[in-house]
């Protein structure tokens, strides 16, 4: 029979590919995959909060994660070049939160588990945490799906029918603070960017509508999660370097089956 930890670890991964594959899809359309790199980085920063003033782990997150949203959309009006940016702000933030972690008064903090994730230490509480934040993220793109379509392929057209595409931007944006705040314990602040954008660039080949490559980047971000723990286990390596490492091999392999799918 399979062990406790293993399945928690399995449902954890799970939970957190379902929620970011359908998001990582946005980012990649609206071409905002240094947008979550810099709010991953950023998120040791809500750790830092989190502890200084002894709140949950994922609402000190998700407080910096909308913050960075607020501060990325308030400079980048002044005409500032937004890849640099989130260059600036990315390593900012990690260089920030780690300083600040490190300054936490009276705490012992394992800066790799937040950096490169600890899935085989995951309780049933993160589980049902993760498999709620996945809920809540799945539900809000259903509800908003056809307005953040619009909004991302044509603005224009979607200000032309009555449709608010600065109010879309706020609910993904909403929506990427989630999923990061919940992934950060299973997958690490330096990983969480990769699990959002792989999985959906690995999907982009197979699939032919928005949907269609939605649900390919959920299926494959299911697949990178089970071979990477199954690889972890069989050459005892990380287990979230491993589950991306995964990812990335899917990737590798959709690229190259890319010129067949064309041609079909």
């Amino acid at each position: 029979m399979m062990d406790d930890f293993i399945l928690r670890a399995a449902l954890a991964g799970l939970g957190v590919a379902l929620a970011a594959a359908p998001l990582g899809c946005f980012v990649i359309w609206r071409r905002m995959a240094y947008f979550g790199d810099a709010t991953s980085h950023a998120s040791l920063l809500g750790v830092a909060l989190a502890l200084a003033m002894d709140l949950p782990v994922i609402a000190g997150v998700l407080v910096v994660a909308l913050a960075m949203a607020l501060i990325v959309s308030s400079l980048s009006e002044r005409h500032i070049s937004t890849d640099a940016l989130l260059g600036v702000l990315a390593h900012a933030g990690l260089a920030l939160g780690l300083v600040a972690v490190s300054l936490v008064p009276g705490q012992r903090v394992d800066l790799s588990a937040y950096l490169f994730g600890d899935i085989l230490a995951v309780t049933q509480r993160d589980v049902l945490l993760i498999w709620s934040g996945a809920i809540l993220v799945a539900l809000l793109l259903l509800w908003r799906w056809q307005a953040l379509l619009t909004a991302t392929l044509n603005p224009d057209l979607a200000t032309a029918s009555g449709g608010k595409p600065r109010r879309e931007q706020l609910i993904l944006t909403l929506a990427l603070a989630l999923t990061v705040a919940v992934a950060l314990k299973v997958v690490g602040a330096l990983l969480i960017a990769a699990m959002l954008v792989i999985p959906a660039a690995a999907a982009r080949p197979f699939a032919r509508t928005p949907e269609m490559m939605a649900l390919c980047a959920m299926m494959l971000g299911a697949v990178a999660v089970g071979a990477g723990l199954l690889a972890s286990f069989r050459f005892d390596t990380p287990t979230g370097p491993s589950i991306v490492t995964a990812a990335a091999v899917l990737f590798a392999i959709s690229t190259s089956l890319s010129p067949l799918l064309r041609a079909r």
